[in-house]
């Protein structure tokens, strides 16, 4: 854990604003009986030019902000391990977008309703009741985004797959049950991922070497996008459909819209640790899909459910797609084949990334927040 908060300081320069200098006025200080023939003649034709010009010099219109690309998210109707069909299009969508939508799964409706209503009654407790019955002990526990203003600031809860409470009066029985059946889901996500792309699974036989978050946002707002807009880096992301809903994310391409998915389907978002697995094979989404409301639910409160599949915070990040190691006579040096069944390369593949902390990762990407820059970038080879 670290031991102190990173300060960042923040020098605000002032926006240059263009002036337009007055016109120079026209020659008429000498007495017009001292003036010449060509003098009046140059005064003329440069008063006349200053009467065709206009009044004012108007500034050019501000440019309208480049509208979001909407994307349907590629559809994956179910994970088979056997099936190289499923895997090809999970290949596909994981190196082409970074998401995917999938349709059959073991999340049952029923349950995600009943996690919904769970969430939506934290968000009903007096603030300071937040604070005692979820302490912050980051990530875990009750945060806000604007401590000063209770009305606007956005609010969210970030639990463990226990989903405990510190209050014998609140019940998240249902809450609990949801998070621990989206991890199941979530961990069949990463063993399919790493059969398609080619990588060994660090999360198969060792559970110490996984840890979920379930993270409960809560916003209103109108056609905008509501939610906590703090990252936390993660491997594979899940995000329930309770009802059709448009969803803003951030995507390698940039900031996309997603067309509202199925309902009862869950969107799967790949992140930051999955790509560095991947050894940039995989498109990722920075931060969690943040839900819109359209033009109609103005005001409409909006819950935020999302599974992260991410690491322990003493983990190593480290490519786990690499080169096998060659002969010295060798003309290169390719993915072999690994016990997984994954498929290989057949092109050179050299090491993308170098292995970080993750705890110190982490730590930056979510107190940061820097949206205009990739934060894996200083970690590229």
């Amino acid at each position: 854990m670290a031991s102190s908060t990173h300060k960042h300081h923040h020098h605000h320069l002032p926006t240059p604003h263009p002036t337009t200098a007055a016109p120079p006025p026209t020659p008429s200080t000498q007495h017009p009986n001292t003036r010449s023939t060509s003098d009046t003649a140059d005064a003329d034709a440069l008063s006349l030019l200053l009467h065709r010009l206009p009044p004012t010099l108007s500034l050019p219109a501000r440019l309208s902000p480049t509208p979001k690309a909407t994307l349907s998210p590629p559809l994956i109707t179910t994970l088979s391990l056997q099936n190289p069909d499923s895997l090809s299009s999970l290949l596909s969508a994981s190196s082409q977008h970074g998401f995917f939508q999938l349709t059959n799964h073991s999340v049952l409706p029923h349950l995600a309703r009943s996690a919904e209503s769970d969430s939506l009654s934290l968000f009903t407790l007096p603030r300071n009741q937040k604070r005692l019955h979820f302490p912050q002990n980051w990530p875990l526990g009750f945060d806000c985004d604007d401590e000063e203003d209770e009305d606007n600031g956005t609010e969210s809860f970030c639990f463990d797959s226990t989903c405990s409470t510190e209050s014998t009066e609140l019940s998240l029985a249902s809450l609990g049950e949801f998070t621990r059946e989206m991890e199941k889901v979530g961990l069949e996500v990463v063993e399919a991922l790493s059969r398609a792309v080619g990588f060994g699974n660090p999360l198969r036989e060792d559970p110490t070497r996984v840890c979920s978050l379930m993270w409960v946002s809560e916003g209103s707002a109108g056609d905008e996008p509501v939610g906590s807009g703090k990252f936390y880096p993660y491997a594979v992301g899940l995000h329930y459909q309770i009802r059709c809903q448009r969803y803003s994310l951030l995507a390698d391409s940039g900031s996309v819209s997603v067309s509202p998915p199925q309902v009862d389907s869950i969107l799967v978002t790949l992140g930051d640790i999955a790509q560095v697995w991947s050894n940039g094979k995989t498109k990722k989404v920075r931060g969690r899909p943040i839900p819109c409301l359209e033009n109609g639910g103005k005001n409409a409160r909006c819950i935020s459910m999302s599974l992260l599949v991410t690491l322990p915070l003493e983990a190593t990040v480290s490519p786990l797609l690499i080169p096998r190691s060659t002969p010295a006579d060798a003309k290169d040096s390719r993915v072999d084949h690994n016990e997984d069944g994954g498929s290989s390369s057949s092109t050179d593949t050299l090491i993308a990334f170098n292995s970080f902390c993750f705890e110190d990762y982490a730590w930056r990407v979510y107190h940061e927040r820097l949206p205009s820059k990739d934060p894996l970038d200083r970690y590229r080879v």
